[in-house]
Parts: C-alpha cells; sequence; structure tokens
C-alpha cells in the first residue's frame, strides 16, 4: 500500500529527506512502535510515554527500514519521511486504519472500573448463540469460540489491536467487542476502525497513579462516547452507578442513541433480583413487557455485566426477546466469581479478578447471600500501581468477611512486606500470610462445610510478578493442589 493513501486527507504535516512527492509513493509493508519490530518499509510511531521516550529511537527505526516516521512536530527525523502532527498517537492510529482495514461489521468497546471483561466477553457469547461468528479483545485475551490467545493487557497497542481486529475479520469474524481501558483511551489505543456502540458499567478508584484524580480519570473513559464511537453510534450505560449521570450527558452532547440499563434504567429495567443456589432470577422490563430470566452467574455485578451486555447486543440489532432468553444459557466468565473447587470439608472456594475496593466489596457481596457460615476473603494488591487504594481495600474485606487473610498479589519492584502493610493498615484484624500459595492452602483449611473461601485479585492471571520476573501460578490450580 502507498503510503500516500494513508496520509491523504488526514491533518499532518509532511517533510524530510527522501523527498515529499517520492516518499508519498513509498510502499508500505506493516507499522510499528517499537524500533525493533521495525523491517524496511514500515511506518514507526515514536511518542513520548511515561518511561520511553520513542523519539530517542527514531534513528534506529530508520536504520532498520523505517519508511517514514509519526512523530511531533519537534522531532528530529533523518533519512526518512517525517509525519509530523502535534497528536501523533492517533495520527499513526488513523494511518494503520486504513492500512489494516477491513474489520469485522459489527464493532463494540466497553469502558468502565470493573466489568469490562465480562461484559464483551456476554456479548460474544450472546451474539455466538445467535448464529454470529463472535470474539472478544481485552484482559482475557483474543477469544472465539474456537481459540483464545492471550495478549497480556487490557487494550494491547494499537498495532497488535488493529492487526488483530482485521485477522479477525479474514477469519470470517462478524461481531467483535473489546474493553477499552482509561490507558488505551488516553493513549489512542483503539482508534481508527468504526465502533458502533459503546457501554459504560460503572467507575470507582483505580489507576490513579497514571491518572492523578477521578475527574481525569472519568475523563479518559468519556473519550469512547465523545470521540471513539461513530457519530451515528449508540451507548449502553449502566444507570445505578455515581458517576452515570454524568456518562449520559456526555452521551447526549454527542448526540449518541442512548439505551441505560440497571434499576434505573429505560431499556433494560432490572425489576427485582432473587439470588439462587448457583444463579439469580432476574426480572427484567423492557419494551412494556415483563421478562424473567434465570441467569446462571452469582452476584449483583454478574447481573450488571449481563444486562449490560445484553443491552449491547440489542443495541447492535438483537431482538430484544430473544437476547433476555439467551442470558440463561450464558456461561461463566474464567476467574469472574469462578469456581475453582469444593474443599473436602464441602466450602467452595471462588476466585475471582476484583483489585480495587468496589470490585472487591463486589464479590463479597455477590457471596455472602450463598454463605451459610463464614465467609473467608484472601486478597493483596499490586504493586508499582495505585498505592492509594491499599487501606480501602483492607477496609472494606474487613467490614464484609467474617475472617480476612492478606497475603501477596503481584509485588513487582516493591517490597511485598511494605504492600501488606499498607493493606493491614484498613484491616488491622487480618491474618498476614506473606506467600500466597501457603496463604491460599490456610484458608482452605481455615474453612467448614457452610463456608465460603474467596480469592480476590488474580483471577485468570497464571504468572505472579515478583521483581522482574513472572512466576508460574494460578489461583485455580493451586486451589485445586491445596484442596487434594
Amino acid at each position: 500500500m502507498r503510503l500516500g493513501s494513508l496520509v491523504e486527507g488526514l491533518d499532518a504535516a509532511m517533510s524530510g529527506e527522501a523527498g515529499t512527492s517520492a516518499g508519498l509513493d513509498s510502499s508500505v509493508t506493516g507499522f510499528a512502535i517499537d524500533n525493533r519490530k521495525v523491517a524496511p518499509g514500515t511506518v514507526f510511531g515514536a511518542f513520548q510515554g511515561l518511561r520511553v521516550n520513542g523519539e530517542d529511537y527514531i534513528a534506529d527505526a530508520v536504520k532498520a527500514g523505517a519508511v517514514a516516521v509519526v512523530a511531533r512536530p519537534e522531532a528530529k527525523v533523518e533519512g526518512a519521511i517525517h509525519i509530523a502532527h502535534a497528536n501523533p498517537r492517533r495520527l499513526l492510529a488513523l494511518m494503520a486504519a486504513r492500512y489494516f482495514a477491513p474489520f469485522p461489521d459489527v464493532t463494540v468497546a466497553v469502558t468502565g472500573t470493573n466489568g469490562k471483561t465480562s461484559t464483551v466477553e456476554l456479548a460474544r457469547q450472546l451474539w455466538r448463540m445467535m448464529g454470529h461468528k463472535s470474539a472478544s479483545i481485552g484482559t482475557l485475551g483474543v477469544t472465539t469460540s474456537v481459540d483464545q490467545v492471550s495478549t497480556g493487557l487490557t487494550t494491547p497497542d494499537i498495532v497488535t489491536f488493529l492487526a488483530n481486529m482485521s485477522g479477525l475479520r479474514r477469519e470470517g469474524i462478524t461481531h467483535a467487542a473489546f474493553e477499552a481501558s482509561s490507558h488505551g483511551l488516553d493513549q489512542y489505543r483503539t482508534e481508527g476502525l468504526p465502533v458502533i456502540a459503546g457501554a459504560f458499567t460503572n467507575l470507582s478508584r483505580d489507576h490513579l497513579d497514571y491518572h492523578g484524580d477521578m475527574e481525569s480519570y472519568f475523563d479518559a473513559k468519556m473519550r469512547l462516547f465523545d470521540e471513539v464511537v461513530s457519530a451515528d453510534g449508540a451507548a449502553v450505560v449502566w444507570a445505578d452507578d455515581a458517576w452515570s449521570a454524568k456518562v449520559i450527558d456526555r452521551v447526549q452532547a454527542r448526540g449518541l442513541r442512548l439505551l441505560t440499563v440497571g434499576a434505573q434504567g429505560d431499556a433494560l429495567r432490572l425489576v427485582n433480583r432473587t439470588p439462587t443456589h448457583l444463579g439469580q432470577t432476574l426480572e427484567i422490563e423492557a419494551e412494556g413487557k415483563l421478562y424473567k430470566v434465570n441467569l446462571p452467574l452469582i452476584g449483583a455485578y454478574q447481573a450488571a455485566n449481563a444486562l449490560t451486555a445484553a443491552g449491547l447486543v440489542i443495541a447492535t440489532g438483537g431482538d430484544t426477546a430473544k437476547v433476555l432468553e439467551l442470558l440463561g444459557r450464558v456461561q461463566p466468565v474464567r476467574g469472574r466469581l469462578e469456581r475453582a473447587v469444593i474443599s473436602k470439608a464441602g466450602a467452595p472456594v471462588y476466585v475471582d479478578y476484583a483489585h480495587t475496593p468496589d470490585g472487591l466489596k463486589a464479590a463479597i457481596e455477590a457471596l455472602r447471600p450463598h454463605t451459610r457460615g463464614k465467609l473467608i476473603t484472601l486478597f493483596g494488591a499490586g504493586g508499582d500501581r495505585d498505592a492509594g487504594k491499599r487501606p480501602l481495600m483492607g477496609k472494606v474485606a474487613a467490614e464484609l468477611s467474617d475472617h480476612v487473610i492478606v497475603t501477596d498479589d503481584n509485588p513487582r519492584s516493591e517490597e511485598p512486606s511494605a504492600i501488606r502493610a499498607a493493606v493491614l493498615a484498613g484491616a488491622r484484624q487480618a491474618q498476614e500470610i506473606g506467600g500466597r500459595r501457603a496463604a491460599i492452602a490456610a484458608a482452605i483449611a481455615l474453612a467448614g462445610p457452610d463456608d465460603i473461601v474467596l480469592l480476590a485479585g488474580k483471577g485468570h492471571e497464571q504468572g505472579q510478578i515478583i521483581g522482574d520476573r513472572v512466576l508460574p501460578f494460578d489461583d485455580v490450580t493451586v486451589a485445586r493442589e491445596c484442596a487434594g
């Protein structure tokens, strides 16, 4: 593909020793934001980051064969076309989208603090049951009905993201849902392809080490509705969150079609929710009719995720009655209140990804109606992440659980004992066991037949990050070994 066709009509200034007219005829073979992945004909994106400045690697990229460099006007580019823009991340995304197109016909995105993974995966399941070839992209990786590939990020880099979406189209995928994280939205990692609907789940404290304050965090999330969703697209908003009214204001200001869901929702109004042994019964009012759904997932937050997913499927053409009927057949999402094992004493052990105060609260409250004895909660906090949430998580666990064990999560470069101490500041009566395997073994040994054990924080993760190493660790596998 010619470079000229990738920049035509875009607001960009071009210069460089290669000569602009000749450069426009250059053949583009790919895109990269890592100079180590540059090959002859590559367009290289050089961005300023928190830890690394991509502009420092422009010369290396050109030496490796970069035909053009997308960077700030101030960047120094020699030996290749300099495509300059004040927002080079967004410009590269728009160019890359032209290169990788076409994409799945129906693409939707989900943002929010908690529930993104479950919502995109449940939307994928609903589409699949309706006969569509569907996929989801997010924390669990790229998931289709026959395959799952880990990406390791909620929202991968823009080149990987667009390449994945293009690959899905080539494989026959027509419907795709992806997680739009605040980092991904802020760094323009979800741009370029048509997004016909977006959804908001909830907002609570997370990633303030990056965004600084809640308003900035909220604004980053709102880029989904302000700019990413197509102008003629739709927005599905969980109406029962403290931030929902502000989200609705942004959606209406943009002029998107609005579908609200939840107890205060209009499109799908949750009239009643009754916990059952292995799930919950939902009564939902939609289009003037009352529907009863036996949802095979436990917890209020799972009901919220399911209704938000249903809203997205309806917003993209699904029949309301059929979609609500299919909610009764969805499968649990990996690492989201996943029942890992039942101990020899008869105590069920659940694994959940909850790693924020609100997420932990939702997981504990989901299990409480099913607990006849003690609710034992085990969790930790990640290193090199928002430290302010650690005592808040401890406080939530201590107030809502009968017994709390504070252990290690992913300490990364921090001293594990210091992280635990910060958590214990909010849960002074909690038991401290540093090693996560030993802590899981202790929690399961403590549980009787009427008790429930919650292992929170890591969910689907297959490794534990200690220092600069990733050690194999899966809460589900470890729980089964400890219960055996």
